[in-house]
């Protein structure tokens, strides 16, 4: 069983931070699901509208997503590299779920990424 290291902080300092991660996490995710879904009527069905739409929402979205990964993983001490696959995560459909409870199982039992 991994122990909490000494310059790691305490996991009630980053409730916030991480509240708001999975919150984000999982709007990218179901936001990446459903520009899956118009990227498929786009260039499969030949309907560019929701397309035009929603591509600008979906950027929105992973741009929060990026900005509240980043802040709890300079809060959490993560490392470079665990911070950028959590970061590119938001862009794989259905990994961003999968990453999410990695990331809250590592940081509610105190441990570093």
């Amino acid at each position: 069983m991994t122990t909490r290291t000494e310059d790691q902080p305490p996991a009630a300092t980053l409730r916030g931070p991480l509240q708001r991660f999975r919150i984000a996490a999982y709007v990218t995710g179901v936001g990446l699901l459903g520009l899956l879904v118009v990227m498929v009527l786009r260039y499969g069905m030949d309907m560019p509208g929701p397309s035009a739409v929603y591509s600008p929402i979906h950027g929105v979205l992973y741009m929060i997503y990026l900005v509240l990964t980043v802040d709890l993983a300079l809060k959490a001490r993560w490392s470079v590299k665990n911070a950028v696959l959590v970061l590119l995560a938001g862009c794989v459909p259905f990994v961003s779920f999968a990453v999410e409870r990695w990331v809250t199982r590592k940081v509610t039992a105190g441990e570093k990424l």
